[in-house]
C-alpha cells in the first residue's frame, strides 16, 4: 500500500493535468478571400513535417468558425499561412482571437498573414505592418539584423533568396527586426535602408512572429527558410 502511494506521489509531482501524455498543438489557419497562394499546399505540408519531428501536432483549418475562445485554448500556436481578405471575422471571433494572444497564446504570421484584415487596426499592430504591394518574384540579398538574437541561431547574416518582396506600411516600431531586405539587390523595393522581412515581439500578453517569405512552394524546402520558421513557432509555443 505504502509503494502504491509513493508512486501515486511521484506521479502527482512530476506530471501535471493535460501534460500526461500530451503533445503540444498548433492550428494552421489558410483562409483565402482574395488572392490564393498556390504553396498553401506545400506550407502545410512542410509544418507538418516541422511538427512530426519536434513533437507538436498540427492542425489545420480554413473556417472563421474554429476561432472561438473554447477552440483556440487547444492549441500552443497558431499560423495564419498566406491568408487573404478583409472583414473575414465576426466581432466575436476577433475577440477570441484578441483574446487567445491575451492569455499568452502564440501566433506566427507567414507571407501574407499583413495581407490581411486590413480593417482591423489591432491586427495591423499585432502581426507588425500591412501589405501595399510588391514588384515580380525575384533575388534578393537578405541580412540579419540581430545575427546574434537566438531566432537567428544557424542563420547568416548574408544570404541570397528569390522570393515575392512585400512593401509594408503601419509598420509597427516595437518589434525586434531579424532580417532585412537589401533594395539595392533587387527592383522595386519602397522602403529604403530599413526595409524589415522577418521580425517578432511580445504582444498584449502573447507572443508573435512573422516572415514576409514564403510565396513561393520552393519556399518551403528551404533549409534556412524552415530553420528559421522552427525557431519562430518553438518560440511563439514557448518551448
Amino acid at each position: 500500500m505504502k509503494s502504491v502511494l509513493a508512486i501515486f506521489v511521484v506521479l502527482t509531482l512530476f506530471f501535471q493535468p493535460n501534460e500526461l501524455n500530451a503533445k503540444d498543438k498548433v492550428l494552421v489557419f489558410s483562409l483565402t478571400k482574395s488572392f490564393r497562394h498556390q504553396s498553401i499546399k506545400e506550407g502545410i505540408i512542410a509544418i507538418k513535417a516541422l511538427g512530426a519531428n519536434n513533437s507538436f501536432e498540427v492542425d489545420t483549418t480554413e473556417s472563421v468558425n474554429s476561432f472561438t475562445l473554447e477552440n483556440l485554448s487547444k492549441y500552443k500556436a497558431l499560423v495564419f499561412l498566406n491568408p487573404t481578405g478583409s472583414n473575414v471575422f465576426t466581432e466575436e471571433q476577433k475577440q477570441a482571437l484578441k483574446s487567445y494572444i491575451n492569455k499568452g497564446g502564440g501566433l506566427v504570421g507567414i507571407h501574407a498573414a499583413t495581407d490581411f484584415c486590413f480593417e482591423w487596426e489591432w491586427y495591423g499592430k499585432m502581426i507588425g505592418a500591412f501589405f501595399t504591394d510588391h514588384p515580380k518574384v525575384q533575388q534578393a540579398k537578405l541580412v540579419s539584423v540581430n545575427p546574434k538574437d537566438k531566432l537567428m541561431k544557424g542563420i547568416p547574416e548574408n544570404w541570397l533568396h528569390t522570393d515575392e518582396w512585400y512593401n509594408f506600411k503601419s509598420f509597427n516600431p516595437n518589434v525586434k527586426v531579424l532580417v532585412s531586405v537589401d533594395e539595392s539587390s533587387y527592383k522595386g523595393g519602397k522602403m529604403g535602408n530599413d526595409h524589415p522581412m522577418v521580425w517578432y515581439h511580445k504582444f498584449e500578453g502573447g507572443r508573435v512572429f512573422y516572415t514576409g517569405l514564403g510565396h513561393a512552394a520552393e519556399t518551403y524546402s528551404n533549409a534556412l527558410f524552415l530553420k528559421q520558421l522552427l525557431a519562430g513557432i518553438k518560440w511563439a509555443m514557448r518551448k
